[in-house]
């Protein structure tokens, strides 16, 4: 089973956690990302998403400058090592669609669901590919049947 490692965004986008969410809706919006890690200090200690701007934000009516840290998700924080599999029922306990990946006490990017379902696509190619290489390469001549 493939692990997450390959399909970690390293280059994770962060915001101090007294920013505002309309901070936040900003950066993602220009970034076109789903999701932006929330630092206190130099430490990452959260997600402020984009499900979680509309649920508490607009629909929530709280203000669009509340600071991030009041909204953000504190979600179990996965190893480089964690399969697809265990990503996605982390996701699914939690409603979520983004995990923060951390290595040796220190978040290292993060996961999403998008990036979930391409690692699960490319596995399923991979294997569409032996199979055919295993047929084509070990089928032999066919009998004919007269």
């Amino acid at each position: 089973m493939a692990t997450i490692e390959r399909h970690v965004t390293r280059n994770l986008t962060a915001l101090d956690g007294a920013s505002p969410c309309s901070e936040a809706a900003r950066l993602m919006a220009e970034q076109n990302i789903g999701s932006v890690a929330v630092r206190e200090g130099s430490r990452v200690v959260g997600l402020i998403t984009e499900r979680d701007l509309v649920r508490r934000v607009v629909a929530g009516g709280s203000p669009s400058n509340l600071p991030i840290r009041e909204i953000m998700e504190r979600f179990p924080m996965v190893p480089p090592t964690t399969s697809e599999t265990e990503c996605t029922a982390l996701m699914r306990d939690h409603y979520t669609r983004h995990l923060l990946v951390e290595e040796n006490g220190e978040v290292i990017g993060v996961i999403s669901m998008r990036d979930l379902i391409r690692l699960m696509l490319d596995e399923k190619e991979w294997l569409i590919g032996q199979l055919h290489s295993f047929i084509d390469g070990h089928g032999g001549p066919r009998a004919s049947v007269s």
